[in-house]
Protein backbone atom coordinates (compact mmCIF):
# COMPACT_ATOMS: atom_id res chain seq x y z
CA UNK A 1 0.00 0.00 0.00
CA UNK A 2 1.37 3.70 -1.04
CA UNK A 3 2.21 5.34 2.08
CA UNK A 4 0.23 8.16 2.98
CA UNK A 5 1.15 11.77 2.11
CA UNK A 6 2.70 13.37 5.48
CA UNK A 7 0.51 16.10 5.11
CA UNK A 8 -2.85 14.36 4.47
CA UNK A 9 -1.59 12.27 7.81
CA UNK A 10 -1.61 15.21 9.88
CA UNK A 11 -4.79 16.74 8.51
CA UNK A 12 -6.32 13.47 9.55
CA UNK A 13 -4.76 14.13 13.01
CA UNK A 14 -5.76 17.70 13.48
CA UNK A 15 -9.34 16.42 12.22
CA UNK A 16 -9.02 13.26 15.01
CA UNK A 17 -7.83 16.18 17.96
CA UNK A 18 -10.38 18.31 17.23
CA UNK A 19 -13.23 15.31 17.07
CA UNK A 20 -11.92 13.91 20.67
CA UNK A 21 -12.01 17.87 22.16
CA UNK A 22 -15.64 18.18 20.77
CA UNK A 23 -16.31 14.50 22.50
CA UNK A 24 -14.89 15.58 26.03
CA UNK A 25 -16.89 19.01 25.83
CA UNK A 26 -20.06 17.34 24.74
CA UNK A 27 -19.68 15.04 28.31
CA UNK A 28 -19.90 17.81 30.62
CA UNK A 29 -22.47 19.77 27.98
CA UNK A 30 -25.44 19.31 26.26
CA UNK A 31 -25.97 16.56 23.74
CA UNK A 32 -24.29 17.13 20.83
CA UNK A 33 -26.56 17.60 17.63
CA UNK A 34 -26.86 14.87 15.35
CA UNK A 35 -24.86 14.60 12.07
CA UNK A 36 -26.58 15.52 9.00
CA UNK A 37 -24.30 13.81 6.98
CA UNK A 38 -23.85 9.81 7.14
CA UNK A 39 -20.60 7.59 6.35
CA UNK A 40 -22.04 6.15 2.98
CA UNK A 41 -18.86 5.02 1.34
CA UNK A 42 -19.23 4.34 -2.90
CA UNK A 43 -16.49 2.18 -4.36
CA UNK A 44 -15.85 4.46 -6.85
CA UNK A 45 -15.36 8.56 -7.46
CA UNK A 46 -14.65 9.37 -10.91
CA UNK A 47 -13.63 12.85 -10.99
CA UNK A 48 -13.42 15.40 -14.00
CA UNK A 49 -10.74 18.30 -13.96
CA UNK A 50 -8.67 20.60 -16.16
CA UNK A 51 -4.79 20.66 -17.55
CA UNK A 52 -5.11 24.41 -15.99
CA UNK A 53 -2.88 25.86 -13.46
CA UNK A 54 -6.36 27.02 -11.94
CA UNK A 55 -7.13 23.24 -11.26
CA UNK A 56 -3.89 23.06 -9.51
CA UNK A 57 -5.67 21.33 -6.04
CA UNK A 58 -6.56 18.41 -8.51
CA UNK A 59 -3.56 18.23 -10.48
CA UNK A 60 -1.09 18.19 -7.10
CA UNK A 61 -3.23 16.21 -4.98
CA UNK A 62 -4.58 13.46 -7.72
CA UNK A 63 -0.80 13.09 -8.92
CA UNK A 64 0.74 12.69 -5.84
CA UNK A 65 -1.60 9.78 -4.18
CA UNK A 66 -3.20 12.59 -1.35
CA UNK A 67 -6.87 12.24 -3.42
CA UNK A 68 -6.52 8.05 -3.32
CA UNK A 69 -5.43 8.03 0.14
CA UNK A 70 -7.96 9.96 1.73
CA UNK A 71 -10.42 7.76 -0.49
CA UNK A 72 -9.23 4.70 1.06
CA UNK A 73 -11.26 1.71 -0.62
CA UNK A 74 -12.99 4.15 -2.96
CA UNK A 75 -11.39 3.67 -6.42
CA UNK A 76 -10.97 6.97 -7.61
CA UNK A 77 -10.66 7.72 -11.61
CA UNK A 78 -10.25 10.94 -13.20
CA UNK A 79 -11.25 12.34 -16.91
CA UNK A 80 -9.52 15.70 -18.36
CA UNK A 81 -11.43 18.08 -19.76
CA UNK A 82 -10.68 21.29 -21.84
CA UNK A 83 -13.47 23.06 -20.63
CA UNK A 84 -16.79 23.34 -18.52
CA UNK A 85 -19.34 22.15 -20.78
CA UNK A 86 -17.98 19.23 -21.93
CA UNK A 87 -17.10 18.55 -18.08
CA UNK A 88 -20.89 19.07 -17.19
CA UNK A 89 -21.89 16.85 -20.70
CA UNK A 90 -20.31 14.42 -19.14
CA UNK A 91 -21.59 14.53 -15.48
CA UNK A 92 -24.87 14.36 -17.15
CA UNK A 93 -23.92 11.71 -19.36
CA UNK A 94 -23.13 9.56 -15.96
CA UNK A 95 -19.64 9.06 -17.11
CA UNK A 96 -18.16 11.19 -14.39
CA UNK A 97 -19.49 11.76 -10.64
CA UNK A 98 -17.69 15.13 -9.39
CA UNK A 99 -15.88 17.58 -11.70
CA UNK A 100 -13.39 21.14 -11.02
CA UNK A 101 -15.25 23.51 -12.77
CA UNK A 102 -15.67 27.04 -13.50
CA UNK A 103 -18.32 29.15 -12.52
CA UNK A 104 -20.49 29.12 -15.75
CA UNK A 105 -21.15 25.96 -16.74
CA UNK A 106 -22.15 24.83 -12.89
CA UNK A 107 -24.40 27.66 -13.50
CA UNK A 108 -26.03 26.25 -16.72
CA UNK A 109 -25.48 22.82 -15.38
CA UNK A 110 -27.87 23.88 -12.44
CA UNK A 111 -30.53 25.86 -14.78
CA UNK A 112 -30.40 23.14 -17.17
CA UNK A 113 -31.90 20.30 -14.40
CA UNK A 114 -34.06 22.56 -12.71
CA UNK A 115 -31.86 22.74 -10.25
CA UNK A 116 -31.55 18.84 -9.85
CA UNK A 117 -28.59 17.57 -11.11
CA UNK A 118 -25.58 19.46 -9.61
CA UNK A 119 -24.66 21.18 -6.16
CA UNK A 120 -21.26 23.27 -5.41
CA UNK A 121 -19.43 21.68 -2.69
CA UNK A 122 -16.60 23.46 -2.63
CA UNK A 123 -14.19 26.22 -3.97
CA UNK A 124 -10.73 25.52 -5.48
CA UNK A 125 -9.64 28.54 -7.26
CA UNK A 126 -9.83 32.85 -7.71
CA UNK A 127 -8.36 34.95 -10.08
CA UNK A 128 -6.34 34.06 -13.19
CA UNK A 129 -7.83 35.20 -16.22
CA UNK A 130 -7.19 37.72 -18.56
CA UNK A 131 -8.31 39.56 -22.22
CA UNK A 132 -5.11 39.24 -23.98
CA UNK A 133 -4.63 40.88 -27.62
CA UNK A 134 -1.88 41.24 -30.20
CA UNK A 135 -0.14 44.49 -31.26
CA UNK A 136 -2.26 47.15 -31.90
CA UNK A 137 -4.74 46.69 -29.88
CA UNK A 138 -4.99 49.18 -27.05
CA UNK A 139 -8.79 50.05 -26.00
CA UNK A 140 -11.82 48.77 -26.44
CA UNK A 141 -12.72 50.41 -29.63
CA UNK A 142 -9.51 48.88 -30.69
CA UNK A 143 -11.52 45.82 -31.13
CA UNK A 144 -14.37 46.60 -33.63
CA UNK A 145 -13.50 43.75 -36.28
CA UNK A 146 -11.29 41.94 -34.58
CA UNK A 147 -11.60 37.99 -33.87
CA UNK A 148 -11.44 37.00 -30.21
CA UNK A 149 -10.65 33.08 -28.84
CA UNK A 150 -12.04 31.27 -25.56
CA UNK A 151 -12.28 28.08 -24.59
CA UNK A 152 -15.53 26.83 -25.16
CA UNK A 153 -19.29 28.66 -25.98
CA UNK A 154 -20.75 29.25 -22.95
CA UNK A 155 -18.00 28.49 -21.00
CA UNK A 156 -16.35 31.07 -17.96
CA UNK A 157 -14.23 32.79 -20.22
CA UNK A 158 -16.77 33.02 -22.99
CA UNK A 159 -19.39 34.58 -20.58
CA UNK A 160 -16.81 36.89 -19.10
CA UNK A 161 -15.90 38.76 -22.45
CA UNK A 162 -18.94 38.39 -24.12
CA UNK A 163 -20.64 40.76 -21.11
CA UNK A 164 -17.37 42.56 -20.65
CA UNK A 165 -18.15 43.57 -24.18
CA UNK A 166 -21.64 44.28 -24.04
CA UNK A 167 -20.50 46.56 -21.39
CA UNK A 168 -18.26 48.78 -24.08
CA UNK A 169 -21.02 48.91 -26.60
CA UNK A 170 -19.57 46.40 -28.80
CA UNK A 171 -22.03 43.70 -30.03
CA UNK A 172 -21.31 39.81 -30.39
CA UNK A 173 -23.15 36.82 -31.76
CA UNK A 174 -23.69 33.46 -30.79
CA UNK A 175 -24.00 31.85 -34.15
CA UNK A 176 -22.18 33.80 -36.19
CA UNK A 177 -24.00 36.25 -37.49
CA UNK A 178 -22.80 40.20 -37.85
CA UNK A 179 -21.56 41.82 -34.99
CA UNK A 180 -18.97 44.24 -33.94
CA UNK A 181 -16.16 41.33 -32.50
CA UNK A 182 -16.69 37.61 -33.18
CA UNK A 183 -15.74 35.35 -31.18
CA UNK A 184 -14.63 31.58 -31.80
CA UNK A 185 -14.67 29.06 -28.61
CA UNK A 186 -11.90 26.71 -29.28
CA UNK A 187 -9.18 25.13 -27.85
CA UNK A 188 -6.37 26.85 -26.36
CA UNK A 189 -3.49 24.89 -27.78
CA UNK A 190 -4.85 26.13 -31.25
CA UNK A 191 -5.77 29.61 -29.63
CA UNK A 192 -2.00 29.36 -28.86
CA UNK A 193 -0.97 28.52 -32.92
CA UNK A 194 -3.47 31.28 -34.57
CA UNK A 195 -2.30 34.32 -32.65
CA UNK A 196 1.17 32.79 -33.24
CA UNK A 197 0.14 32.72 -36.88
CA UNK A 198 -1.47 36.17 -36.95
CA UNK A 199 -4.54 35.11 -37.76
CA UNK A 200 -6.48 35.59 -34.20
CA UNK A 201 -6.29 38.76 -32.60
CA UNK A 202 -6.62 38.10 -29.02
CA UNK A 203 -8.26 35.65 -26.25
CA UNK A 204 -9.82 35.62 -22.96
CA UNK A 205 -8.15 32.84 -21.19
CA UNK A 206 -7.66 31.05 -17.66
CA UNK A 207 -3.92 30.38 -16.88
CA UNK A 208 -1.54 29.05 -17.84
CA UNK A 209 -3.07 29.87 -21.30
CA UNK A 210 -3.31 33.66 -20.78
CA UNK A 211 0.42 33.76 -19.61
CA UNK A 212 1.39 31.42 -22.50
CA UNK A 213 0.01 33.79 -25.24
CA UNK A 214 1.57 36.71 -23.62
CA UNK A 215 4.69 35.18 -23.02
CA UNK A 216 5.01 32.82 -26.37
CA UNK A 217 3.13 34.35 -28.73
CA UNK A 218 3.84 38.48 -28.02
CA UNK A 219 0.74 39.38 -26.62
CA UNK A 220 -0.28 41.98 -24.35
CA UNK A 221 -3.15 42.48 -21.08
CA UNK A 222 -6.49 44.63 -22.33
CA UNK A 223 -7.51 43.42 -19.54
CA UNK A 224 -7.35 41.59 -16.14
CA UNK A 225 -11.04 40.14 -14.96
CA UNK A 226 -10.11 40.93 -11.41
CA UNK A 227 -10.23 44.38 -12.13
CA UNK A 228 -14.00 44.03 -12.42
CA UNK A 229 -14.42 42.59 -9.13
CA UNK A 230 -14.30 44.03 -5.48
CA UNK A 231 -10.81 43.63 -3.94
CA UNK A 232 -9.78 41.13 -7.08
CA UNK A 233 -11.61 38.35 -5.64
CA UNK A 234 -14.37 36.16 -7.91
CA UNK A 235 -14.65 32.43 -8.23
CA UNK A 236 -12.52 30.74 -11.23
CA UNK A 237 -12.77 27.21 -10.55
CA UNK A 238 -15.03 25.06 -7.56
CA UNK A 239 -15.61 21.64 -7.16
CA UNK A 240 -19.59 20.39 -8.15
CA UNK A 241 -20.89 17.01 -7.25
CA UNK A 242 -23.62 14.83 -9.03
CA UNK A 243 -26.78 15.42 -6.61
CA UNK A 244 -28.05 12.13 -6.08
CA UNK A 245 -24.15 10.48 -5.97
CA UNK A 246 -23.73 13.50 -3.60
CA UNK A 247 -27.35 12.35 -1.70
CA UNK A 248 -26.07 8.56 -1.55
CA UNK A 249 -22.37 8.93 -1.03
CA UNK A 250 -21.77 11.77 1.50
CA UNK A 251 -19.02 9.80 3.57
CA UNK A 252 -16.65 9.15 0.11
CA UNK A 253 -17.33 13.72 -0.76
CA UNK A 254 -16.36 14.29 2.67
CA UNK A 255 -13.10 12.26 1.88
CA UNK A 256 -12.76 14.09 -1.34
CA UNK A 257 -12.96 17.68 0.83
CA UNK A 258 -10.39 16.53 3.29
CA UNK A 259 -7.81 15.86 0.26
CA UNK A 260 -9.09 19.11 -0.80
CA UNK A 261 -8.12 20.54 2.13
CA UNK A 262 -4.83 19.08 2.93
CA UNK A 263 -3.74 19.65 -0.97
CA UNK A 264 -4.56 22.97 -0.27
CA UNK A 265 -2.82 23.72 2.64
CA UNK A 266 0.45 22.12 1.67
CA UNK A 267 0.12 24.44 -1.39
CA UNK A 268 -0.47 27.17 0.81
CA UNK A 269 3.37 26.01 2.47
CA UNK A 270 5.23 24.91 -0.56
CA UNK A 271 4.40 27.78 -3.42
CA UNK A 272 7.44 26.59 -5.28
CA UNK A 273 7.22 23.01 -4.76
CA UNK A 274 3.60 22.89 -5.68
CA UNK A 275 4.19 25.45 -8.93
CA UNK A 276 6.86 23.02 -10.33
CA UNK A 277 4.69 19.82 -9.25
CA UNK A 278 1.77 21.28 -11.35
CA UNK A 279 4.07 22.20 -14.14
CA UNK A 280 5.12 18.44 -14.22
CA UNK A 281 1.24 17.24 -14.23
CA UNK A 282 0.78 19.44 -17.29
CA UNK A 283 3.70 18.30 -18.95
CA UNK A 284 2.59 14.31 -18.71
CA UNK A 285 -1.19 15.34 -19.77
CA UNK A 286 -0.26 17.86 -22.65
CA UNK A 287 2.82 16.43 -23.80
CA UNK A 288 4.75 19.93 -23.26
CA UNK A 289 5.59 22.10 -19.56
CA UNK A 290 5.21 25.27 -19.19
CA UNK A 291 8.35 27.88 -19.69
CA UNK A 292 9.91 29.13 -16.35
CA UNK A 293 8.77 32.53 -17.67
CA UNK A 294 5.16 31.22 -18.25
CA UNK A 295 4.51 29.39 -15.06
CA UNK A 296 5.88 32.22 -12.73
CA UNK A 297 3.82 34.76 -14.47
CA UNK A 298 0.64 32.78 -14.09
CA UNK A 299 0.87 31.11 -11.08
CA UNK A 300 1.21 34.74 -9.48
CA UNK A 301 -2.24 35.15 -10.72
CA UNK A 302 -3.98 32.34 -8.89
CA UNK A 303 -5.67 32.36 -5.58
CA UNK A 304 -6.24 28.55 -4.35
CA UNK A 305 -9.42 28.42 -2.14
CA UNK A 306 -11.89 26.32 -0.50
CA UNK A 307 -13.73 29.64 -0.33
CA UNK A 308 -16.41 29.46 -3.45
CA UNK A 309 -16.41 33.02 -3.43
CA UNK A 310 -20.29 32.81 -3.57
CA UNK A 311 -21.04 36.60 -3.34
CA UNK A 312 -19.56 36.38 -7.12
CA UNK A 313 -21.71 33.41 -8.53
CA UNK A 314 -24.54 35.19 -9.15
CA UNK A 315 -22.95 38.01 -10.96
CA UNK A 316 -21.64 36.03 -13.59
CA UNK A 317 -25.35 34.53 -13.67
CA UNK A 318 -26.36 37.56 -14.43
CA UNK A 319 -23.90 37.49 -16.99
CA UNK A 320 -24.99 34.67 -18.72
CA UNK A 321 -28.54 35.47 -18.64
CA UNK A 322 -27.09 39.31 -20.30
CA UNK A 323 -24.83 37.04 -23.20
CA UNK A 324 -28.01 34.40 -24.06
CA UNK A 325 -25.80 31.39 -23.11
CA UNK A 326 -28.49 31.05 -19.91
CA UNK A 327 -32.05 31.27 -19.37
CA UNK A 328 -32.65 33.62 -15.83
CA UNK A 329 -32.90 30.73 -12.90
CA UNK A 330 -33.39 31.14 -9.59
CA UNK A 331 -29.66 29.77 -7.59
CA UNK A 332 -31.16 28.90 -4.23
CA UNK A 333 -29.67 25.91 -3.64
CA UNK A 334 -26.94 25.72 -6.15
CA UNK A 335 -24.48 24.97 -3.12
CA UNK A 336 -24.33 22.56 -0.30
CA UNK A 337 -21.40 23.35 1.57
CA UNK A 338 -22.55 21.60 4.72
CA UNK A 339 -19.99 19.07 4.23
CA UNK A 340 -17.00 21.43 3.49
CA UNK A 341 -18.10 23.02 6.69
CA UNK A 342 -17.82 20.17 8.68
CA UNK A 343 -14.55 19.53 7.59
CA UNK A 344 -13.29 23.34 8.00
CA UNK A 345 -14.63 23.02 11.74
CA UNK A 346 -13.27 19.92 12.28
CA UNK A 347 -9.72 20.70 11.80
CA UNK A 348 -10.50 24.48 13.59
CA UNK A 349 -11.20 26.68 10.41
CA UNK A 350 -13.63 29.35 9.77
CA UNK A 351 -16.75 28.05 8.45
CA UNK A 352 -17.48 29.62 4.39
CA UNK A 353 -20.62 31.30 3.11
CA UNK A 354 -22.89 30.61 0.49
CA UNK A 355 -24.26 33.91 0.06
CA UNK A 356 -27.53 33.35 0.58
CA UNK A 357 -27.77 30.59 -2.48
CA UNK A 358 -27.50 27.24 -0.35
CA UNK A 359 -30.39 25.04 0.82
CA UNK A 360 -29.82 27.24 4.56
CA UNK A 361 -29.30 30.76 2.98
CA UNK A 362 -26.24 31.05 4.70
Amino acid sequence: MTARPARLTALLAAGLLAALTACSSAAVGPDPSPTASSDAQAPELRLGYFANLTHAVALVGVDDGTYQESLGDTQLTTQIFNAGPAAVEALFGGAIDATFIGPNPAINAFAQSDGDAVRIVSGATSGGAQLVVRDGIDSPDDLVGTTLATPQLGNTQDVALRAWLADQGLETSLTGGASDVTIAPQENSQTLDLLKAGELDGAWLPEPWASRLVVDAGAHVLLDEKELWPDGDFVTTHLIVSTEYLSTYPGTVKKLLEAQLATSEWIAANPDEAKTRSNAVIEELSGKPLSPQVLDRAWSNLRITLDPVATSLQTSADHAVAAGTSKETDLRGIYDLTLLNEVLAEHGQEPVADGGLGASGT
